[in-house]
C-alpha cells in the first residue's frame, strides 16, 4: 500500500453498542493511512523487529504528546490541577471504560496501576478476612499453574501468611481444547473442597500469559458458582483490546485489566472492575490517603503526589483506535487473524506447531522453536532470545516448556520440541517483522547453532 492510500477507514466512532464513547449524536468521518501509523511508532527502535507487544504494549506519538501536555499541565499550577480538574477528569476516565467493558455502573470502575495493585488490593482483603476470623484456616485459594509471578508470590506474602492454602491447577500444555482446562479446574476446585474445607477466592487468567492461550473464562466462572467459591477474580492483564471483554456476561466478582498492554496508554494504568454487590465489601486501596474509606474508586485516583497523566489519556486513547475501520473491534480481529497466519507461516518453515487452537490464541500465538537449537533449560532459552535481540534485532519472547510427569511432549522432524516463540501483533507490525524472526531461526538452524555455543 502507498503511504498516500487510506489504510483503515471508519463511518462511526465506536463498534458495539456497549464500545461506542462518542456521542451518538455526533458521527465522525476519519481515517488513517499506512504512512500515519508508521508516524504514530516513529519512536520504535528501527532496528528491531517489535513482535513482543504483549509484554509492555506500545503508546502512540500523538498519545505520547497529550500525556505531556496533562504533565505540562500539572506542573504549570499544581493547585489548581489537583484540587479542581484532577478528578472529573479520572471520572472522565472512568465513566468510558464502564462502558468499554459493560459494567453496570461507573461506581464499580476503578483505575489503578497495574494488575499487581489489583491483585494487592483483593488480597489484603482475604488476608483480613482471615485474620479477623470470617475465614478459617486452611480455607483456599484456587490459581492456575501459569498463573503471572506476581500473583504467586502476592498470594504467598498476604493469604498463606494469614492461614490460608493454595491449590494449584495444573493447564496442560500444549492446549488441546477450552473443555479440557475447565473440567480440570473443576476438578482442582473440588480437590479444594476436600476435608471440608471452603474455596474463598479463585483467580482465573483470562488471557495467559506464558505460556499464551484465551481461557474460557465465562465458563470457569460458572463453575466457581456452582461449586460456592466466595469470591471470583480474573487476571485479565492481556485482555482489554486483545480479546472481547463483557464483564456482565463473564460475571466474576472482581475483573483486572492493563490499558498499556494492548489499548495504547501509556504505562502505567490498569481498569479495576469490582461487581457492585461487593463494592461495599471493604475493598481499600493499600496506598492509603485522605480519601480513605470513600470507596476504593476515589481511593485510588488519589494517592498522594504522583503523575496521573497515564490514567487522564482515556479519552485521547479511544479517539485514536476510532481512527481504525471498526474501532478497538476492529483492531482486536485484524491482530488476530495476522498473529495466527504469521504463526502459521513460521510453524511450517521450521516444521513445529502452534500452541493451541487458533480460536483460543488472542493477539499473541505461541509457535515451537525447531527442537534442533537444542534449548535445554529456561536459562538457554533467556540467552537465545537475547542473541536473537542483540545479533538479529528481533525482539520475541521464548517460554522453555518443562515436561511434567508423565508427559510426552511434541515432537517435530529432529526431535522434542522444547521452547516456543510468543509472537504479538498489533497495528504498528508488518509482514517483514516475521520474516526477520524466521530468517534468523533458519540460518541459526543452517549454521548447526546450538544453545550450547552461549556463554
Amino acid at each position: 500500500m502507498a503511504d498516500d492510500e487510506i489504510a483503515d477507514v471508519i463511518v462511526t466512532n465506536g463498534g458495539s453498542n456497549h464500545n461506542n464513547h462518542a456521542s451518538k449524536k455526533q458521527k465522525i468521518q476519519s481515517l488513517i493511512t499506512s504512512s500515519e501509523i508508521r508516524s504514530e511508532f516513529a519512536h520504535h527502535d528501527p532496528g528491531t523487529a517489535r513482535i513482543n507487544n504483549g509484554s509492555f504494549g506500545s503508546c502512540p506519538g500523538s498519545i505520547i504528546e497529550a500525556q505531556r501536555r496533562y504533565q505540562l499541565e500539572f506542573l504549570k499550577q499544581p493547585d489548581r490541577f489537583f484540587y479542581t480538574e484532577l478528578q472529573p477528569r479520572v471520572l472522565r476516565s472512568r465513566k468510558m471504560i464502564k462502558e468499554l467493558i459493560n459494567a453496570d455502573d461507573v461506581s464499580e470502575v476503578s483505575i489503578v496501576d497495574n494488575v499487581t495493585t489489583a491483585v494487592a488490593i483483593v488480597l489484603r482483603h482475604v488476608s483480613w478476612e482471615f485474620c479477623e476470623g470470617r475465614f478459617e484456616k486452611g480455607d483456599v485459594v484456587v490459581i492456575l499453574d501459569c498463573a503471572f509471578d506476581a500473583v504467586k508470590k502476592s498470594i504467598e506474602a498476604y493469604v498463606k501468611r494469614a492461614g490460608g492454602e493454595v491449590v494449584v491447577v495444573e493447564m496442560k500444555f500444549p492446549v488441546v481444547s477450552g473443555e479440557e482446562i475447565v473440567e480440570r479446574f473443576r476438578k482442582g476446585i473440588r480437590m479444594g473442597k476436600e476435608g471440608g474445607r471452603r474455596i474463598r477466592l479463585a483467580i482465573i487468567d483470562h488471557v495467559t500469559s506464558m505460556p499464551c492461550v484465551v481461557v474460557p473464562v465465562k465458563e470457569m466462572v460458572r463453575v466457581c458458582r456452582e461449586e460456592g467459591v466466595e469470591y471470583v477474580f480474573v487476571d485479565a492483564a492481556h485482555a482489554i483490546g486483545s480479546v472481547e471483554v463483557d464483564v456482565r456476561d463473564i460475571g466474576a466478582d472482581f475483573y483486572v485489566s492493563n490499558l498499556h498492554k494492548w489499548l495504547f496508554c501509556p504505562p502505567s494504568v490498569a481498569l479495576f472492575y469490582c461487581r457492585k454487590s461487593r463494592v461495599s465489601d471493604g475493598l481499600h486501596h493499600p496506598v492509603v490517603s485522605s480519601e480513605y474509606g470513600n470507596g476504593l474508586a476515589i481511593e485510588s485516583s488519589w494517592i498522594g503526589t504522583r503523575d496521573y497523566s497515564s490514567q487522564l489519556v482515556v479519552p485521547e486513547v479511544l479517539e485514536f483506535v476510532n481512527r481504525f475501520e471498526g474501532g478497538i473491534d476492529g483492531i482486536r480481529k485484524r491482530n488476530h487473524d495476522a498473529v495466527v497466519e504469521m504463526a502459521g507461516m513460521l510453524a511450517e518453515a521450521w516444521g513445529t506447531s502452534l500452541g493451541c487452537p487458533a480460536d483460543m490464541c488472542p493477539s499473541m500465538a505461541m509457535v515451537g522453536v525447531p527442537s534442533i537449537l537444542g534449548i535445554l533449560s529456561d536459562n538457554h532459552a533467556q540467552k537465545l532470545r537475547a542473541h536473537l535481540r542483540n545479533e538479529f534485532g528481533v525482539e520475541v519472547p521464548l517460554y522453555y516448556h518443562r515436561l511434567k510427569d508423565g508427559e510426552v511432549g511434541v515432537r517435530d522432524r529432529n526431535g522434542l520440541i522444547t521452547t516456543y516463540a510468543r509472537i504479538s501483533h498489533q497495528v504498528y507490525n508488518t509482514v517483514d517483522d516475521y520474516l526477520k524472526f524466521r530468517d534468523a531461526v533458519n540460518q541459526l538452524v543452517q549454521n548447526k547453532f546450538t544453545c550450547e555455543m552461549l556463554s
